[in-house]
């Protein structure tokens, strides 16, 4: 005999089903809103854009996101949380530090290339100018620091002596030595060959330390 699904049971599939398709929503206008910053920057992006990218009725932005900014706050928060995810993996792995650097670098040519750095270094660049985007960064970015912290700790374990630095003060270099690095690489620096060259060195001196505590 087969058996008819009560109303409770209909409507928490129903519910399931209106999830699925508000999730697919958002991601397709986040995806629609990465295409415009990629291409156009943040200064030409308008949810006019976005909408006529993702060939969606405008008012689906306001729906999910509330306005322009809960757009952007929604696509930093997405794409940090995957790239910070890529890292943590990597991190945890058993590679040395010195080829974890060195696959740092690999990911860091791949997210040039792509168009991801310039997605993110635009939407930092907007939080120059709004304090709810620039909230939102700072927080991400203390994730990527505790994570770089942590990494700092163990491998400082290891080491007889890392004075004058502490882990902290590592973790945060590293921070703003990969974003500076991306800065000049999106500015189309003369020097991008020489500068992609000496990030992967700090590899090379990181491998020295190591073959010295064997």
């Amino acid at each position: 005999m087969i058996k008819i699904p009560d109303s409770t049971t209909i409507e928490h599939l129903n519910e399931g089903k209106r999830q699925a398709k508000n999730k697919d929503a958002r991601l397709t206008l986040m995806m629609a809103a990465e295409h415009c910053l990629q291409h156009d920057g943040y200064a030409a992006l308008s949810t006019r854009r976005v909408a006529e990218r993702a060939e969606m009725p405008l008012s689906q932005i306001h729906y999910h996101f509330g306005s322009k900014q809960g757009l952007l706050l929604a696509l930093y928060e997405y794409l940090n949380a995957s790239l910070l995810d890529r890292q943590k993996a990597m991190f945890e792995s058993d590679l040395p530090l010195s080829e974890q650097w060195n696959l740092a670098c690999d990911y860091l040519d791949e997210d040039v290339a792509s168009g991801y750095v310039r997605v993110l270094q635009e939407l930092t660049a907007a939080g120059w100018s709004d304090p709810a985007i620039a909230a939102a960064i700072r927080l991400n970015s203390q994730g990527w620091i505790d994570l770089l912290t942590d990494v700092a700790r163990r491998w400082a374990a290891n080491q007889t002596n890392i004075s004058p630095f502490t882990p902290e003060g590592l973790a945060n270099l590293v921070g703003s030595l990969f974003l500076g690095v991306e800065s000049r690489l999106l500015s189309q620096d003369s020097q991008k060959e020489t500068i992609l060259r000496s990030l992967r060195d700090v590899g090379s001196l990181i491998k020295t330390f190591e073959d010295a505590n064997k």
